[in-house]
Order: C-alpha cells, then structure tokens, then sequence
C-alpha cells in the first residue's frame, strides 16, 4: 500500500503501465513493479467491466477498485520488462526485455499462460551490441513489426512471424523508424531523421521507392487497414500537434487540432473507422474520439486522473485501455467504454491517503518568454525548495505520480518542477527555443525559477537546490556553475557533463539525432564547450550528489565519473551512488528506494546546515 506523505518512511507505491486488452476483452495485459521489478503481468476482467457496463465515475480521484480475479504474472525471466502487447488472434504477447537493466533491448514473443517464451529480435552477446523495439502487430497472423537497431547507428524494420519465427526485412537506413505496416504487407509508413526535424514517409513493399508524406516535425504514425490512407501526429505548418490524414497520392487533411493544447497520443482502431485522440492541456489529459468515416470528433468525460501516459484501443474499437496517473495516484490501468464515456478503475495501486495537490505556477523568463511548472508546497511560505529539471529536453513536467516528491514534502521541503524553454508540451517554437547557442537562455532559465521562488516568498533564498535527471542533470550542472551562489546543494542524474565526451561514448543512433538539438561536435565544437558544465567547475560551490546507472549507454557512466574526480579534486563534499544494475531509467523497486533515501538525506543534510558553517 502506498503511504502517507506525511510519513518519513519511504515506501514507493507499485505502479502499471502500457496496458493491452485481449482481444476478446477478457484479460488486460500490463507492465508492473509491484514485486519489486517490472514484469508482464495478465489480469482477468469480469464481464460486467469488459462489457463497459459501469457507471461513469466522478471525483478526480474517487476511483473505486472493481472486484476482479487476481493478475499473474508471466514469467519472462529476471531481466526488467518495459512493454508489452497481445496479438490480435489472442495467441501471443510481445515483451520488451532489458538485459542487466540497460538500454540494449530484446524482443520476446510468450503464449498469454506463460508458457512457449522465445526471443524474436535483440541482442545476445555481452556486451550488449544493438537492440530490438516492437512497434506493432500487422493485423496478419501472428506477424510483429520490430525495429532492430544496430550498432552503427543503422535501423532495420522487419516483420517477425512469433510462431514460426520467418523474418523479412522490408527497411534499412539511418535515423529511420518504422511507424506501421498495412494489413496485407503490401505499404511500409517510415520516419526518418533527428531529434526535431523528423519527416514521413511511405514505400511499397517488397521493393517500391520511398515517397514523403510530410515534412518537419511528424512523430507517431499509422496507417489505415488498406494502407491508403496514413493518419500522422505533426506539428508541419502548424506550431502545436495535430492528427492529420494523408491520402496516398493526396493533399493532407486536418482530422483535429486545438490552439489550446497539443496533440500528445492517438490510436486508431484495427478496422480503421475510429481514433482516440489524447490531448495535452497545459499538462493535464483530455480525451476525444474522432470518426475517421463520417468526420468529427466528440469529447469523453474528463479522466478521474491527471495524465494518461498510454491509450490503446481494443480489437473491437468499443474500449479503450489506459494507464493514468496523478500527483497522489500511482499509475494504473483504466477501461474507457468509448459509447457511454464511462471509466473503470481495473488494476493498480490505492491512491495515497493524503491528497498531494500540484500548483500550476505561470511566470516570465527575463526576456519576457512565459515559463510554468508545477508547485508542491510543504508549508505556507520559506520553505527549504528544490528545482526539480526534467530530462529530455523535448519533455514535459506534468502532474503524474513521483514517490521522490512525497517524500521530499514529509521532510519539509516544497519541490518546483518547471518547464523551462526547450520543453515539449507548448508548441514548436517553444521546443525550439534551446537549441545551439539559445541554451544559454535556457540556463537562465533556472535561475529565474529560483528568482521567482524567492520573490513570491516560496522558497527560503539560503535553502534553494537543483536537481535532475538525464538533460535535466546537464541542465543542474550547468546551472549550479552559472548561478553558484544561487544554491544550496545539487543532485545530478545520469546528466551529460562534457558533450564531447558524451558524443565520443553514447550510442551512435543517439549521437547522430542529437545534432540538431545540441550541435555538431566538429563544427560546433566551441559552442558545445562552453556549453558544457566540466569545463567551468571551478565555479562550483554547493555540495553534490552524483547517482548513475552501470548500464547506462544513453549517456555513458562515464560523465558521472569526470563529474565526481573533478568536484572531489577542487574539495566539493560529492556524494556518487552508482547502480549497477540499472540503465538509463532506474526501475527495481530497492534500487528507487535507495535512491529516494539518498536524495532527501543529501538534501535535508545541507538544508540544516547554515552557509557560513564548514561542508567538510
């Protein structure tokens, strides 16, 4: 059970995601920690719930567990599982299988009881060289599309039969991902290129010449049934995300958008006749379903949560599955009956005891660029704070669920999550607005999250801490050497400290798809070092803490280790906790709690500590 924020226990709720139906709407799929690492688990649903009977529920957190049979779970070995999906004919689920925690993924094709596992796609020698991600079932048979991806930066998209094990490569290329397939294999729908300039594309299969579909940006995609038609999330002559149509040799069509909000997920039903549509509204979820035959769309009934992470429909289009989560609300698994707009609570963790309320703070940047974030008070006013930095940077602070935070407001200290310039969630422009040299802007950024703070009287101006994690652990580094005497203490997770050291040791795929973002290492080589943090350390004063994963290849453990010897050589107190059987995310329940622990003890113990007084 999840406990009390007021508790100075820490005890991390068990959460579900990526949910799947059968396709009989008899069983949901998930992906859950709640033994302590995430696993595929199976859970029964009464009939009354798959047939979407229940009453609409009301209360943003009044959510009432159904009486449901026990969830299994399917054995898929002791590595972590990051999703899961069950096959259209009900015979197979997909798993994503992370060997040793790291990023180096595997594809696993398992019958729904457990039994007959076999790996389909990834790597199996050590170390780890590439990886497999499935994207989706074809609709055919038992055939999945997989995107391998190999060492050198290359992808390929094949088509995996899971019972016979046939494997036909139908794509090649750099920077490319492979959005869908039609039914009868006959049209492959492709994106290519780097972090912000991603385009669209579709070809004939087996051996017809790439034709684009839309230019920059385009994200998520998928095609209808009979492949003639491509249903693209894009932003392409437009600032925020829209749902668009692209006819094979036609002009695009706007299904939906919204001048308030962006489009954040679709799914569009196997029959090809409806889409739910999620939209992000100043952070928090909003649902439509549109009718991609008559045309239209009509709002479903607000979510009795804050964020909906995953939408995937059933075979059948009547349902949809969800995982949704709030500040005080792990993430768990809904039904949505698309006809009555009613919502059933199926799986999942209890909601914490006492509601945790999540402010949304509005304030301007010294150039006049309009910022947000997320507040958590943990008194009226002077507090101890912690800017809390999101990673990405194309991400978004959002009201979900965060054990660190409930515990850090059990100890006293309020916590801001902003979205500083750079953020996805606001537009385009806004995501644009850090890249190259504008990431200078985006370091002020955070100092005028803590002048703001201060001036509202929020934040203690003596007690203020950075932290984050992956760009948002860059992004503390570089602002605790900008801004020195603006904070306290700093935590730094799996941040980037020197992007040529960074680009020497990430993956090839990642190094090449982050040019756009930071900048080329050779051209831009004199910009990418005055943006990186290790080169100014002699401006660092506060104390901190260094937490990384041994697997980590997203950004190598090795920015964490520079980072250590070079604060520890100038007499900065640092603190460095290393995971070694975690990557890029740290996912097994002791390892979480090791790290909540660590954190509110780093944080508490120089919070306590006046200024003047020695850190030794």
């Amino acid at each position: 059970m999840a406990s009390s924020t007021r508790s100075l226990t820490v005890d991390v709720s068990w959460i579900c995601r990526f949910p799947a139906l059968s396709p009989d709407n008899r069983a949901v799929a998930f992906v859950s920690d709640r033994d302590g690492s995430p696993r595929a688990w199976v859970q029964p649903l009464p009939e009354h719930v798959a047939g979407g009977h229940e009453a609409p529920l009301t209360g943003r957190y009044s959510v009432p567990s159904a009486r449901v049979p026990e969830a299994r779970v399917i054995d898929t070995g002791p590595e972590p599982v990051g999703n899961v999906l069950w096959s259209p004919d009900g015979e197979w689920l997909a798993v994503l299988v992370s060997p040793g925690g790291g990023e180096h993924t595997q594809v696993w094709a398992v019958r729904p009881d457990g039994t007959d596992r076999r790996l389909l796609a990834g790597p199996t020698d050590t170390p780890a060289q590439g990886s497999a991600v499935f994207v989706r079932w074809t609709g055919q048979g038992s055939t999945l599309l997989v995107a391998e991806l190999a060492a050198s930066g290359s992808t390929e998209a094949v088509l995996i039969d899971a019972g016979l094990g046939h494997r036909d490569t139908i794509a090649v290329g750099p920077l490319m991902w492979p959005s869908a397939v039609s039914r009868d294999h006959s049209r492959v729908l492709l994106r290519h290129g780097p972090r912000g300039m991603r385009e669209m594309s579709v070809a004939d299969l087996p051996f017809g010449k790439e034709r684009p579909l839309l230019p920059p940006t385009t994200d998520l995609g998928t095609l209808s049934p009979d492949g003639e038609v491509a249903y693209i999330r894009s932003n392409a002559g437009r600032d925020r995300m829209a749902l668009i149509a692209m006819p094979m040799g036609g002009a695009p069509q706007v299904i939906a958008e919204r001048p308030d909000a962006e489009l954040d997920r679709f799914s569009v039903s196997v029959d090809g006749t409806v889409a739910l549509l999620v939209w992000n509204v100043a952070g928090r979820s909003e649902l439509e379903v549109a009718d991609l035959v008559e045309g239209g769309t009509r709002p479903l009934p607000p979510p009795p949560v804050d964020v909906i992470s995953s939408a995937r429909l059933s075979l059948d289009g009547a349902l949809a599955v969800l995982a949704g989560e709030g500040p005080a609300t792990p993430s768990h698994v809904l039904l949505c009956d698309l006809a009555t707009g009613a919502y059933s609570r199926v799986a999942g963790d209890d909601p914490l005891p006492d509601p945790v309320e999540a402010e949304l703070v509005r304030f301007h940047a010294r150039d006049g660029l309009e910022l947000s974030g997320w507040l958590y008070r943990a008194g009226p006013s002077r507090t101890p704070c912690v800017i809390y930095l999101h990673g990405g940077p194309e991400s978004q602070q959002r009201p979900t669920f965060n054990p660190l935070f409930q515990r850090l407001l059990a100890a006293g200290i309020s916590v801001f999550a902003p979205n500083v310039r750079g953020s996805s969630g606001f537009g385009r422009a806004f995501l644009d607005a850090d890249n190259h040299a504008l990431r200078f802007h985006a370091i002020d950024d955070v100092a005028d999250c803590v002048e703001h703070l201060v001036r509202t009287e929020v934040a203690d101006a003596g007690r203020v801490a950075c932290m984050g994690r992956s760009y948002g652990g860059y992004l503390t580094l570089a602002a605790l050497v900008t801004y020195p005497e603006l904070f306290r203490a700093g935590v730094d997770v799996c941040g980037m400290a020197d992007f040529a050291t960074f680009y020497a040791r990430t993956e090839p795929w990642i190094a090449a798809a982050a040019v756009s973002e930071y900048g080329d290492p050779v051209a831009d080589r004199d910009l990418l070092r005055a943006l990186s943090p290790i080169h100014s350390f002699d401006r660092l004063a506060a104390p901190l803490l260094v937490v990384h994963g041994a697997q980590d290849t997203n950004v190598p453990v090795y920015e964490a280790e520079q980072v250590v010897a070079e604060a520890t050589a100038r007499g900065i107190p640092c603190r460095y906790l290393l995971f070694h059987d975690e990557g890029h995310e740290t996912v097994r329940t002791a390892n979480k709690i090791a790290f909540v622990e660590a954190v509110v003890g780093w944080l508490g113990r120089w919070f306590e500590e006046q200024p003047g007084r020695s850190r030794g």
